[in-house]
């Protein structure tokens, strides 16, 4: 079964600024070069909180979506992340994505003394937070009793625009919570697998074509008669718009210590002029249904015209 081929939409990723009007210029840039969103990392390192620096973002801005890429499960408790994205959605008329995750970082909890438990306990808090953020938003109270969380006779207010929730992104690098974006998740993001807590060679090397090709099955088999709801994101961590694609290749393969074919295939890089660019992304949509694809802030401008091309096709 292959992914219906959503039309493109485009994202930014940015973490930080030094003054309010260069976040301000920021947000307002991804929105006038067409963006659909822009994202945040939430993370305990030198970054802006992603609630109130995403909240301005959607206040300088009219159309632009915005959303974590990807709140962690750990550092709220749900039903309080609950409520102060239902209010964000409120307050930008319906313009939230909801990103969450497991939380994967090992340096964010060892500075903030939180217990970095084994990825089976953060998995399994996580696939209780998500029933919990459901709940909260759903009309009505709600309670639920389970092994991280008990919730009872809860009415979390107030309660989105996006009714019953906003789109739901979940992001996975392994079987276990690819399969549970599956059920989940509106839009699911295809990572690296981050099981050793730090981005190192062990991460760098699922993140090969082939690799993907496996994560993308996983996806396809878990979700069965879904398929057909979900987006398929992918955040490109490498790009470079250049006349000289080989030679940009070769600096990053040196860089990370892997062969030029696996930077040149990975969807994770993007590598080349424009028109190079909008034929690989055409391509991988066909083969791995990426349509909502996110840059770094640093692309907003050289990235724009494959924006301006492909958006909306």
């Amino acid at each position: 079964m292959s992914f219906p081929l959503r039309p493109f939409r485009f994202g930014v990723q940015a973490s930080s600024a030094k003054t309010r009007a260069e976040w301000v210029d920021l947000a307002r840039r991804t929105e006038d070069n067409g963006y659909s969103c822009l994202t945040m990392p939430d993370h305990y390192d030198d970054q802006m909180a992603p609630v109130p620096a995403l909240m301005t973002a959607a206040n300088v801005t009219t159309t632009l979506r915005v959303g974590a890429l990807v709140w962690d499960n750990d550092y709220k408790h749900p039903a309080v992340l609950a409520k102060e994205l239902a209010t964000m959605d409120v307050l930008s008329d319906g313009r939230l994505e909801l990103g969450i995750g497991a939380g994967w970082m090992i340096s964010d909890y060892e500075q903030m003394g939180i217990p970095y438990d084994s990825a089976k306990i953060r998995i399994d808090r996580f696939v209780e937070g998500i029933k919990v953020i459901k709940g909260a938003m759903a009309q009505g109270p709600f309670s639920f009793s389970g092994e991280h969380y008990t919730i009872t006779g809860y009415n979390g207010t107030p309660k989105p625009v996006q009714s019953p929730c906003p789109p739901i992104l979940i992001g996975g690098g392994g079987k276990r919570v690819l399969s549970i974006a599956a059920r989940e998740a509106d839009i699911i993001g295809i990572n690296a697998t981050m099981s050793a807590g730090v981005v190192g060679p062990d991460a760098i090397s699922t993140m090969t074509a082939a690799a993907v090709d496996e994560k993308v099955d996983i996806v396809r088999v878990a979700a069965g008669a879904r398929l057909a709801d979900i987006e398929m994101n992918v955040r490109a961590f490498l790009v470079n718009i250049t006349d000289d694609a080989d030679g940009a290749a070769a600096g990053i393969a040196a860089m990370m210590g892997v062969e030029q074919k696996m930077v040149e295939e990975t969807p994770f890089a993007l590598v080349g002029p424009p028109s190079k660019l909008i034929e690989d992304l055409i391509a991988r949509r066909e083969r791995w249904g990426f349509s909502y694809i996110i840059v770094g802030a640093e692309d907003i401008d050289s990235f724009a015209p494959v924006v301006s091309a492909l958006n909306g096709k």
